[in-house]
């Protein structure tokens, strides 16, 4: 059974999903809070004190036991991306190239738009090829904001 942790962090809310393994199997960003049963644990305390600490500038990995289930399309997106060093970005092209598929970039936005896991599969590194930051679920301006956090912390 999959149990939702919701908390007020400085960009909104932080929704943490996880399993009866203890993993986590959702992170996503989301502007207004939803109505579910919040069920925060020491799991997600941790996870939610680490993005904190990510925002400050003082982490720079996230590091807890998660989860996430695509096709193998999407996992091998899904692991090129975990490959983006902090403070950098790839081009959707950039992505499709480095899985051997390089016509495959609108496939690979479409890979990233399934993430479930946020920051830690970072797909808010992704953007387009004329240097445009284009479609995070959290929306561009959280993307932006993302980035440049990382820029000024590399």
């Amino acid at each position: 059974m999959i149990k939702t942790a919701i908390y007020k962090f400085p960009l909104g809310y932080l929704k943490l999903c996880y399993n009866e393994a203890g993993k986590i199997t959702e992170l996503s960003i989301i502007q207004k809070s939803i109505d579910v049963k919040n069920i925060p644990n020491s799991l997600t305390d941790l996870v939610y004190f680490q993005v904190l600490e990510y925002l400050k500038g003082s982490r720079k990995i996230l590091d807890f036991p998660y989860e996430s289930h695509g096709t193998k399309f999407q996992e091998l997106v899904w692991a090129e991306l975990c490959k983006i060093p902090y403070g950098e970005t790839r081009t959707y092209k950039q992505i499709a190239e480095a899985i051997g598929n390089p016509k495959a970039y609108r496939a690979v936005g479409s890979a990233n738009n399934k993430n479930p896991i946020g920051l830690i599969v970072p797909c808010h590194r992704v953007i387009g090829i004329n240097g445009k930051l284009v479609g995070y679920a959290a929306g561009v301006s959280i993307k932006d904001k993302l980035l440049e956090l990382e820029r000024n912390n590399k």
